[in-house]
Protein backbone atom coordinates (compact mmCIF):
# COMPACT_ATOMS: atom_id res chain seq x y z
CA UNK A 1 0.00 0.00 0.00
CA UNK A 2 0.82 3.53 -1.03
CA UNK A 3 -0.24 7.10 0.87
CA UNK A 4 0.08 9.86 -1.06
CA UNK A 5 -0.07 13.53 0.71
CA UNK A 6 0.40 16.36 -1.70
CA UNK A 7 1.16 19.95 -1.02
CA UNK A 8 2.35 23.09 -2.04
CA UNK A 9 -0.78 24.83 -3.98
CA UNK A 10 -2.50 27.84 -3.57
CA UNK A 11 -3.23 30.86 -5.51
CA UNK A 12 -0.85 32.97 -7.71
CA UNK A 13 -1.16 35.45 -10.35
CA UNK A 14 -0.62 34.79 -13.79
CA UNK A 15 2.88 34.06 -14.88
CA UNK A 16 3.92 33.17 -11.93
CA UNK A 17 5.18 29.62 -10.43
CA UNK A 18 4.42 27.32 -7.40
CA UNK A 19 6.37 23.97 -6.33
CA UNK A 20 4.02 21.05 -5.69
CA UNK A 21 5.30 18.06 -3.30
CA UNK A 22 4.34 14.78 -2.61
CA UNK A 23 5.68 12.72 -0.16
CA UNK A 24 5.03 8.79 -0.51
CA UNK A 25 4.54 6.64 2.41
CA UNK A 26 6.04 3.21 0.61
CA UNK A 27 8.84 1.38 1.65
CA UNK A 28 10.24 0.96 -1.85
CA UNK A 29 9.45 4.14 -3.19
CA UNK A 30 11.82 3.45 -6.25
CA UNK A 31 9.66 0.61 -7.38
CA UNK A 32 6.71 3.41 -8.58
CA UNK A 33 6.44 5.49 -11.12
CA UNK A 34 5.21 8.60 -10.40
CA UNK A 35 2.94 10.84 -12.46
CA UNK A 36 1.02 14.20 -11.84
CA UNK A 37 -2.39 14.42 -13.12
CA UNK A 38 -5.41 17.73 -13.00
CA UNK A 39 -8.80 17.87 -13.00
CA UNK A 40 -10.50 21.50 -13.59
CA UNK A 41 -14.39 21.27 -12.70
CA UNK A 42 -16.51 19.92 -15.29
CA UNK A 43 -12.99 18.40 -17.59
CA UNK A 44 -11.69 15.01 -17.25
CA UNK A 45 -8.63 14.20 -15.06
CA UNK A 46 -5.30 14.84 -17.32
CA UNK A 47 -2.10 13.84 -16.95
CA UNK A 48 0.73 16.78 -16.54
CA UNK A 49 3.88 14.81 -15.76
CA UNK A 50 5.03 11.40 -15.71
CA UNK A 51 8.39 10.48 -14.15
CA UNK A 52 9.97 6.61 -14.31
CA UNK A 53 10.85 5.04 -10.94
CA UNK A 54 14.70 5.83 -11.72
CA UNK A 55 13.49 9.48 -12.52
CA UNK A 56 15.66 9.10 -15.76
CA UNK A 57 12.37 9.64 -18.19
CA UNK A 58 10.04 12.02 -18.01
CA UNK A 59 6.73 12.95 -19.89
CA UNK A 60 5.11 16.03 -20.50
CA UNK A 61 2.04 16.49 -22.75
CA UNK A 62 2.42 19.63 -25.06
CA UNK A 63 0.13 22.34 -22.73
CA UNK A 64 2.41 22.21 -20.16
CA UNK A 65 5.91 21.22 -21.93
CA UNK A 66 8.61 24.16 -21.22
CA UNK A 67 6.82 25.09 -18.61
CA UNK A 68 6.34 22.25 -15.81
CA UNK A 69 9.34 20.23 -14.63
CA UNK A 70 8.46 17.08 -12.58
CA UNK A 71 11.47 15.64 -10.42
CA UNK A 72 11.73 12.82 -7.58
CA UNK A 73 13.94 12.48 -4.44
CA UNK A 74 13.81 8.46 -3.47
CA UNK A 75 15.79 9.12 -0.83
CA UNK A 76 13.24 11.32 0.25
CA UNK A 77 10.14 8.78 -1.21
CA UNK A 78 8.82 13.16 -2.65
CA UNK A 79 8.34 13.78 -6.28
CA UNK A 80 7.78 16.98 -7.31
CA UNK A 81 6.45 19.68 -9.83
CA UNK A 82 7.76 22.79 -10.35
CA UNK A 83 5.06 24.62 -12.27
CA UNK A 84 6.35 27.97 -13.94
CA UNK A 85 4.71 30.78 -16.45
CA UNK A 86 1.21 29.89 -14.99
CA UNK A 87 -1.76 30.47 -16.85
CA UNK A 88 -5.49 31.05 -15.84
CA UNK A 89 -6.43 27.48 -17.74
CA UNK A 90 -3.86 25.75 -15.18
CA UNK A 91 -6.21 26.22 -12.29
CA UNK A 92 -7.37 22.44 -10.98
CA UNK A 93 -6.87 20.36 -8.53
CA UNK A 94 -3.48 18.52 -8.87
CA UNK A 95 -3.06 14.78 -7.83
CA UNK A 96 0.07 12.67 -7.08
CA UNK A 97 -0.19 9.48 -8.57
CA UNK A 98 1.67 6.61 -7.73
CA UNK A 99 2.04 2.99 -10.32
CA UNK A 100 3.76 -0.09 -9.31
CA UNK A 101 6.44 -0.76 -12.31
CA UNK A 102 5.75 -3.87 -13.72
CA UNK A 103 9.01 -6.22 -15.15
CA UNK A 104 11.54 -3.89 -17.26
CA UNK A 105 8.81 -0.75 -17.46
CA UNK A 106 10.61 2.28 -18.09
CA UNK A 107 7.96 4.84 -19.66
CA UNK A 108 5.98 7.31 -17.43
CA UNK A 109 2.38 5.95 -18.12
CA UNK A 110 0.09 8.82 -18.86
CA UNK A 111 -3.44 7.72 -18.13
CA UNK A 112 -5.07 7.87 -14.40
CA UNK A 113 -6.22 4.37 -14.91
CA UNK A 114 -2.82 2.89 -15.31
CA UNK A 115 -2.04 4.55 -11.93
CA UNK A 116 -3.48 2.24 -8.67
CA UNK A 117 -2.20 4.94 -5.39
CA UNK A 118 -3.89 8.64 -5.62
CA UNK A 119 -3.24 11.75 -3.31
CA UNK A 120 -6.45 13.84 -2.26
CA UNK A 121 -5.53 16.84 -4.36
CA UNK A 122 -3.92 20.72 -3.50
CA UNK A 123 -6.00 23.40 -5.42
CA UNK A 124 -4.00 25.26 -7.41
CA UNK A 125 -5.67 28.76 -8.90
CA UNK A 126 -3.82 30.92 -11.17
CA UNK A 127 -5.72 34.36 -11.76
CA UNK A 128 -5.67 36.57 -14.55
Amino acid sequence: QVQLVESGGGLVQAGGSLRLSCAASARTFSRYAMGWFRQAPGKERESVAGISWSGGITYYPDSVKGRFTISRDNAKSTVYLQMNSLKPEDTAVYYCAARAVVGSEKTPRRLPHEYGYWGQGTQVTVSS
